[in-house]
């Protein structure tokens, strides 16, 4: 695997380390039986045939994360009460959804950043699956039980990658 331009990779056993513009990133790949390598600017990777993807995969994740950022948006989408979001430290608050008058709260995961902005939130950060897990956190706070959901689709939806 070729190692993208602006990005630094590091391997100390089954520790990988990526730095870049954005910051850096380092993940452990315990237990997967590869043996990483790094030689002349080229990243190889011997174990299972699959297992060597799954880890050539993640470390380009990182490589883009640490030189391009991961970046989602998302629409909060009401047809009952108008829904208010707000960010609390490492928590973002949804206040009146369904009506409800405890806010619902979903966890901020790692070094990612949430902006919002009226009924648009901006969810960025150089770590895909931090990232990711936001987002998922955020969609699993507003999961909606014991009503019909033909009728109510209230929540949060990503309208651009």
């Amino acid at each position: 695997m070729k190692i993208p331009d602006g990005a630094k990779v590091s391997v100390e056993g089954s520790k990988v380390t990526v730095s870049g513009p954005k910051g850096t990133l380092s993940r452990v790949f315990p237990g997967a039986g590869a043996s990483i390598q790094l030689k002349d600017g080229e990243l190889s990777v011997s174990a299972d045939k699959r297992m060597a993807r799954t880890i050539e995969t993640h470390i380009q994740n990182m490589a883009i994360g640490v030189t391009s950022g991961y970046s989602k948006k998302l629409k909060a989408l009401y047809s009952h009460f108008p829904i208010s979001t707000e960010v609390k430290g490492q928590e973002i608050l949804i206040k009146n959804f369904l009506g409800e008058k405890q806010p619902r709260k979903a966890k901020i995961v790692g070094q990612t950043k949430v902006e919002v902005k009226g009924q648009e939130l901006t969810v960025s950060g150089i770590s895909k699956e931090d990232v990711s897990q936001t987002i998922a956190n955020l969609k699993s706070a507003t999961r909606i039980r014991d009503r019909d959901s033909r009728i109510f689709q209230d929540g949060y939806y990503v309208i651009e990658e």
